[in-house]
């Protein structure tokens, strides 16, 4: 079973037993803080030691506590084996550079371009396949009433589930067409339908 990863506050003393403890001129790291190094300075209003980040002023003790209370040190010595430790527990949390795949459609001359995610394309495109299966089953429906074989009686009942199936699916384009119009309002275009 491999070994657990153990972080310490600071470096060790030379006999191992007890963590250094902080002093002003030590450069340290503050996960919580950021990412960079910064040097620690006795506060000269509060006595205690103190670092800079940015235009904040943050406090520790020497064990790298903020309070006593504290369990676990806020605060850690700037060495290459602490950032390695401090990089792997907290990347984690740390937003990834976009990994997004960017396919491009357009042509040189088009001026004004509108990304869409992938999902909502493809969300548009099964709307569509749907509406062409609903008109081609009209189209099979009405060629079946024309050529006489379908009685009366059968032509009135898929006539009423034809109807019922049509307003379903105008009710599922004209709300993928207020979303489509809602991104051309955007745009230089003008809304469709208007």
């Amino acid at each position: 079973m491999p070994n657990p990863i153990r972080t310490t506050s600071n470096t060790q003393t030379a006999d191992n037993s007890t963590p250094a403890p902080f002093k002003a001129g030590d450069a340290v790291l503050c996960p919580f803080v950021g990412n960079d190094s910064y040097q620690l300075f006795v506060d000269d209003e509060h006595g205690i030691l103190s670092f800079i980040a940015g235009v904040n002023k943050y406090h520790t003790r020497a064990d790298g506590k903020q309070s006593p209370r504290d369990k676990t040190p806020s605060v850690f010595h700037d060495t290459p084996s602490n950032r390695q430790i401090i990089d792997a527990l907290y990347s984690q949390n740390t937003p990834k550079p976009s990994q997004r795949k960017l396919i491009d459609t357009t042509s040189a001359d088009d001026d004004e371009v509108v990304l869409i995610k992938s999902s909502k394309l493809s969300n548009n495109a099964g709307e569509v396949i749907g509406t062409i299966e609903v008109l081609d089953d009209m189209s099979s429906l009405l060629g079946l009433i024309y050529s006489g074989k379908v009685c009366h009686e059968e032509a009135k009942a898929l006539a009423r589930l034809t109807q019922t199936t049509v307003d379903t699916w105008a009710e599922i384009l004209n709300t993928q067409l207020e979303r489509l119009n809602e991104v051309l309002t955007l745009t230089k275009f003008i809304k469709v339908g208007e």
